[in-house]
């Protein structure tokens, strides 16, 4: 009994001294709210606007590339069973070539430090990238400095693959490789720092433009002050009119224009077509750097242009040919997202209509006159690309607005006046001479010391075989018969000179 006593003693002295602590547990706790400062704010806006560009400049980014592949489909179809897998490679092997150069030194040429507005260059910081912390912003942007060289690495790449359908099916491989790496050095990188360099990399002093701000280029900066959104002089007629500078220099494919040259598969340059119209959502829409009004406002002129465009070269093509074809539609819809490319940011929604509706007839047009003249521009790059880029680099200063882009002008229509129609022809006619001239004297050397056209024998073969020892399709007889009248010394990357 008195243990049990003392027991209970114990328990209720325990019991007594708990109940001061469950009786602080139960207290309810007070804290003092950290005030939200006006800096605070300003810092979750930056950081949720960085986040929301960035986002939107991967993505554009990822479709600029899946336009590669697109076009490698898109010229693919068009030429002979025999040519399609070289075809196809002298696209894809320009985001390996020009991937690797644009990240050692292209992007360094073309939007580094401007040397008095003619060429970029700034080693210590952007040869190889090596001075670029992957957390640094390009000035005057929300997006990292890396995020900006892979965008415009993708227009780097796609530029010299647009060539390669003006030559289609008679240039060789090594050649070919060669001229894309020293086009991009000689014509690409230098009119890109032309129209589209800032200062960004400019040290912020006191009266001095932020970086990020101004216009360096000489055809962008004042007094020429060109409007080219995402390409069309730096991308299109570039591209068009080098193309023109090796169909004026090489010879024609064998049989030309007196054989018919028929497309293997007009399904994988529909379906090609319909990659470009989906990527060129990112080409132009990205361009704005930004995830904002102004994309979706790019956005929405490109689908406009592309959709215009297809329909007026289908209802032309009908009315003189009788019938509709799915070429025609694919190559309706490239020529409207080609010359819209230069005016997506600077006009309204019903500009790019009207300049998708124009640019269907007029490529259109353009293309015919190849039969004409007898030039053997083989995919039609220059009568699309070099004649539609130039066309929509004119038809921007005719309707773009600065309310729609206040880094823009005011062209005709807002105006009444031809400043900026001047300035456009100017920027256009620079930029199609100079890279005319530059690849004529590019496509000569390369064809004079090593030979850019392949040999003849190697041309009835197929470059398929004569270049890859490869073919696309393993399908049919016509395999083994080239296989069995395969000229002696056609190997991998073999073919004669000429």
């Amino acid at each position: 009994m008195k243990n049990l006593c003392g027991w209970m003693a114990v328990l209720l002295m325990v019991a007594a001294s708990a109940v001061p602590v469950f009786a602080q547990v139960a207290q309810p706790t007070t804290s003092v709210p950290t005030p939200v400062t006006q800096q605070m704010v300003n810092e979750a806006k930056t950081e949720a606007m960085r986040n929301a560009d960035t986002a939107w400049m991967l993505i554009s980014s990822a479709l600029v590339m899946l336009m590669v592949p697109g076009l490698a489909l898109f010229y693919g179809g068009m030429v002979r069973q025999k040519n399609v897998l070289a075809t196809m490679m002298q696209s894809m092997i320009a985001l390996a070539v020009v991937g690797v150069y644009w990240i050692a030194i292209g992007y360094c040429l073309a939007f580094g430090q401007t040397q008095g507005g003619w060429i970029g260059w700034s080693p210590d910081k952007l040869l190889f990238l090596k001075g670029v912390e992957p957390s640094e912003y390009l000035a005057g942007t929300n997006i990292p400095v890396y995020l900006h060289v892979m965008f415009q690495g993708m227009f780097a790449i796609i530029t010299p693959a647009l060539i390669s359908g003006a030559v289609a099916e008679r240039i060789r491989f090594g050649p070919y490789v060669l001229f894309i790496l020293l086009w991009v050095t000689l014509v690409y990188c230098p009119l890109a720092h032309w129209v589209w360099a800032m200062n960004w990399w400019d040290v912020a002093a006191p009266g001095a433009a932020e970086p990020g701000t101004l216009m360096v280029g000489w055809l962008g900066a004042p007094p020429i002050g060109a409007l080219d959104f995402a390409g069309g002089t730096v991308v299109h007629i570039a591209a068009g009119f080098s193309g023109l500078a090796a169909i004026l220099v090489l010879r024609k494919r064998i049989g030309y224009p007196d054989r018919v040259v028929q497309p293997n598969s007009m399904v994988l340059t529909v379906l090609g077509a319909g990659l470009l119209w989906f990527g060129w959502f990112g080409f132009n829409g990205g361009s704005a750097l930004h995830s904002d009004s102004l994309a979706t406002s790019a956005f929405s002129a490109t689908q406009a242009a592309a959709a215009a465009a297809g329909l007026s070269w289908v209802i032309v093509e009908w009315l003189h040919r009788g019938k509709p074809t799915g070429l025609g539609l694919a190559s309706g819809v490239v020529a409207g997202l080609v010359a819209v490319t230069p005016a997506s940011g600077f006009v309204y929604m019903w500009g790019g209509l009207v300049i998708g509706l124009i640019a269907g007839v007029v490529c259109y047009a353009s293309v015919l006159l190849k039969g004409h003249f007898k030039y053997d521009d083989s995919l039609d790059a220059f009568g699309v690309h070099g004649v539609g880029g130039f066309l929509g680099a004119v038809l921007t200063g005719v309707f773009c607005y600065k309310s729609v882009n206040s880094l823009g002008a005011d062209g005709m229509l807002a105006s009444g006046g031809m400043g900026q129609i001047i300035s456009q022809f100017k920027a256009a006619g620079v930029a199609a001479i100079f890279s005319l001239v530059v690849s004529l004297a590019l496509v000569k050397i390369i064809d004079a010391t090593i030979g850019f056209v392949t040999h003849p024998d190697s041309e009835r073969l197929g470059l398929d075989l004569s270049e890859h020892n490869e073919v696309g399709y393993q399908v049919g007889p016509e395999l083994e018969l080239n296989r069995e009248t395969a000229p002696s010394g056609h190997g991998h990357m073999g073919s004669a000179k000429r």
